[in-house]
């Protein structure tokens, strides 16, 4: 995945607290100026399409692919 923002938006998803919803998410990363709102909602919706998100909750392949960009992050 060559994104930022997906990448982005997965790790969000992968670090939220229990009662964060969907749309906090975005607004969360919205608010830090990564994206709009309705930038946020077609990368929410680009994602669930590949099937890295599903009901709201990442799958495995979204959980794997978030953990790699979590990785890429990291700072040493």
């Amino acid at each position: 995945m060559d994104d930022l923002n997906k990448k982005v938006f997965l790790l969000k998803m992968l670090t939220r607290e229990g009662d964060e919803s969907m749309r906090d998410v975005i607004l969360s990363l919205a608010n830090t100026g990564m994206f709009t709102p309705k930038e946020g909602k077609r990368i929410r919706r680009e994602l669930e399409a590949e099937g890295y998100i599903h009901d709201g909750e990442l799958t495995v392949k979204g959980m794997l692919e978030a953990k790699r960009a979590e990785s890429e992050f990291r700072l040493s």
